[in-house]
């Protein structure tokens, strides 16, 4: 049994703004949904890709998805990894075992010193979370959103993150990557040139040619789109604050759209002192946890846009809170997302209802079946994807597609 769509609406429209109440009086009335399980499927997308994406399963045979990639660094996600990462859903889950999918404030409450240890617990953490909310939203006959407060937008703006599309890394390299996102329709990319930069106390010679390297990749991918195309750059926290100044210096001709993570996003004076000095906006943010991780970045406007990862920042609702505290401060906020469709489903909820985002962000040309890998089949179309009106995050894991490529646990 299942409320109408009418009757859920009903329950909710008085408490757009109050999610959780909203899911309190819709609780009272839907037929009693207990959690049963929950299952890792973990996926081998590239040599070095393993989408992990959880499901939890109830006694009305409805089902939850959530997605805990990217948990493990720039690495290859081993076998071992995603045992670890089943041991901490198996320690989440008693949380939840045996209780209604609308109680996630309870859960939230209950499990947030445990996802404050490390990312790996962040991001079981966050999966289990988006699961609740696609629960909820299929055991209402809803799309998710609108128990977010409804959409404000029926479309959403993605970037294609090229990087790992980009075989080999120079500047011709990313320059063909760049033209193969736009001929698919995108009219903002992203990439991080230089990915494998020298450690620290390596000979300058080496630190200025791979500095070299990387701001002629950026050359070499605005000549290829041209000028209208947006253009962001993700440094991946290699550089200090002198060498952050004099490459943003070098890539002004660049145009760049935003300059993202020079240093390490915790350090907010030395992020501070960067943007003080540059010309181009700065992001950054990916892997903090919850409000308090972001708060300083937005009320210290160490960054004009974060980049909380529903994955790791504490799941849907968390980024929705993240969101509004961002919104108060004038700051924007770009979801970072180089994952799975289901993370990308799970941030396409939040950002419908968000009023202050400008982009979502999408792992291109990674994998040639990734639009198959959950149904209905992920679409973009012209640089966008549609906020859909199904149930719950509107997706289900496509099992013969996936099947094949699952690893064993």
């Amino acid at each position: 049994m299942r409320l109408t769509r009418r009757d859920a609406l009903l329950a909710t429209a008085s408490a757009a703004v109050l999610p959780l109440l909203a899911l309190a009086r819709a609780a009272a009335a839907t037929p009693k949904v207990r959690i049963t399980g929950v299952e890792l499927i973990p996926v081998r997308a590239t040599y070095r890709t393993v989408w992990l994406f959880v499901r939890l399963t109830t006694d009305a045979g409805l089902t939850g998805l959530g997605e805990a990639s990217d948990a493990f660094g720039f690495a290859n996600t081993t076998v071992a990894d995603a045992a670890r990462m089943r041991s901490q859903l198996a320690a989440f889950f008693e949380l939840i075992d045996g209780r209604s999918p609308f109680e996630i404030e309870s859960y939230r409450q209950r499990g947030e010193a445990m996802a404050r240890q490390g990312l790996v617990p962040a991001t079981a953490f966050s999966a289990i979370e988006q699961a609740l909310w696609d629960l909820a939203g299929k055991a209402l006959d809803v799309p998710t959103h609108v128990l977010l407060g409804g959409k404000v937008r029926d479309t959403l703006p993605v970037y294609a993150n090229i990087n790992r599309a980009t075989d080999p890394r120079t500047p011709a390299g990313f320059a063909a990557a760049a033209r193969r996102a736009v001929a698919d329709g995108f009219r903002a990319i992203k990439a991080a040139p230089w990915d494998g930069f020298p450690p620290p106390g390596s000979p300058d010679l080496d630190i200025a040619r791979a500095v070299d390297s990387g701001i002629a990749s950026v050359a070499a991918m605005r000549d290829a789109v041209g000028p209208q195309i947006a253009i962001m750059v993700d440094c991946h926290s290699f550089f200090d604050v002198e060498r952050a100044v004099r490459v943003a210096e070098r890539l002004e001709p660049h145009n760049l759209t935003w300059y993202e993570e020079p240093v390490p996003p915790e350090k907010i004076d030395e992020t501070l002192a960067i943007k003080s000095r540059i010309r181009q906006p700065m992001a950054g943010g990916e892997v903090l946890f919850g409000i308090s991780g972001f708060s300083p970045l937005a009320r210290r406007h160490a960054v004009d846009t974060i980049m909380p990862d529903v994955k790791h920042c504490g799941g849907l609702l968390e980024l929705t809170r993240i969101g509004a505290m961002a919104a108060a401060e004038g700051v924007m906020v770009a979801p970072h997302n180089p994952s799975g469709p289901v993370s990308t489903a799970a941030s396409v909820h939040v950002c419908a209802a968000m009023k202050n985002v400008n982009y979502l962000e999408l792992q291109y040309g990674e994998v040639g079946w990734r639009s198959d890998a959950v149904n209905p089949p992920e679409r973009f179309v012209n640089g966008t994807i549609e906020v859909p009106d199904r149930p719950g995050l509107g997706v289900s894991l496509n099992d013969a597609a996936i099947r094949a490529r699952s690893l064993p646990l």
